[in-house]
């Protein structure tokens, strides 16, 4: 499943985590967050940015499927 989470820290900070997404698709799918939300001081890939989309979707057809 596809997941953006805006964490909101006590000193006012914000941060995105995007969860389910390959490659640059995270970085589209939250830009509008990230221009709402002010300036990027810091960007962190996790392993997922690195992983080819089709794994997600092979991993989604497995979820409908039961398999």
């Amino acid at each position: 499943m596809k997941t953006i989470e805006i964490l909101v820290r006590p000193n006012g900070e914000t941060a995105l985590e995007t969860r389910g997404y390959s490659g640059e698709q995270c970085q589209l799918a939250s830009r509008f967050l990230e221009q709402a939300l002010g300036r990027t001081i810091n960007e962190q890939r996790t392993a997922e940015f690195y992983e080819p989309a089709f794994e997600h979707a092979h991993e989604r057809a497995t979820q409908q499927t039961g398999g």
